[in-house]
């Protein structure tokens, strides 16, 4: 089953400084992150369960034999940090990739994963990728190992209550993409991942929006209408996170518009 987003993959040149960037404007602070084997290190900045991962690369070579270095090289090759892809949740990666795959999607096997945090204990999990990752391509799905220090019982507790550098705890809401073409975006998703995304209710026209969760998915037209309240050219990715302490915040930050709210 699905269950909701998972976590937001923003490339950047070096995750370390990304991550005081967000705490300095945002007031949301980095508490896990480390290496892959595949030539990628991040940083993460949980959101309860759901997380921002700020990834960058420290072996380019590696980094291009894995689809999420890949996406993230050529982001940064580019010029053009930002998120270059997300994942969504399951409880099953294994048997979602099976039952998707016999009805036509192209997504992969489920692949293992695993990241050595700065503690030396390993994280683990498994993915099952569509053929292409990109901001207007179907998102991938992901199923964490549920135990040890960041996904045991213990830990999710603990997330849920912490309290981040700007005075309360913070939940991931919904992600917003300008993609050049919503619908051809949307038959991606139902065909790779079984994610159907129907028209928006109007505000933009060509816009599509659905729940995955507890989170929504919006995708509205590259260049459209602006959306937000920020000054200046609009990002391709919005993010909304909610806070329980504050006022509303919005920021441009490493290539994403951040709204706390």
């Amino acid at each position: 089953m699905l269950l909701g987003i998972d976590h937001l993959v923003i490339a950047v040149t070096d995750p370390d400084a990304a991550a005081a960037l967000l705490e300095a404007e945002l007031g949301l602070a980095a508490t896990g992150g480390g290496r892959h084997e595949a030539g990628t290190g991040n940083r993460l900045v949980f959101l309860g369960d759901a997380y921002l991962e700020l990834i960058g690369v420290w072996d380019r070579a590696l980094a291009l034999t894995h689809p999420i270095g890949a996406a993230v090289v050529r982001a940064l090759d580019a010029g053009a940090p930002g998120l270059v892809t997300y994942a969504i949740a399951t409880d099953g990666a294994r048997r979602e990739a099976m039952r998707l795959r016999a009805a036509g999607s192209a997504i992969s096997d489920a692949i293992a994963g695993s990241r050595v945090r700065p503690d030396g204990e390993t994280v683990a999990w498994q993915c099952a990728f569509p053929p292409l990752l990109g901001p207007a391509e179907a998102p991938f799905l992901i199923e964490h190992e549920l135990s040890g220090a960041e996904w045991g019982e213990e830990a999710r507790r603990a997330r849920a209550s912490f309290v981040h550098p700007f005075g309360g705890t913070a939940r991931l809401v919904g992600v917003e993409l300008a993609v050049p073409d919503p619908k051809a975006t949307a038959t991606a998703y139902a065909s790779a991942v079984g994610i159907v995304v129907p028209p928006g209710p109007g505000a933009v026209p060509g816009e599509r929006e659905a729940q995955i969760g507890e989170q929504s998915v919006r995708l509205v037209p590259l260049g459209g209408e602006p959306v937000g309240d920020a000054a200046g050219s609009e990002p391709d990715a919005r993010v909304g996170i909610r806070a329980t302490a504050g006022g509303r915040v919005l920021r441009d930050l490493l290539g994403v518009r951040f709204a706390r709210l």
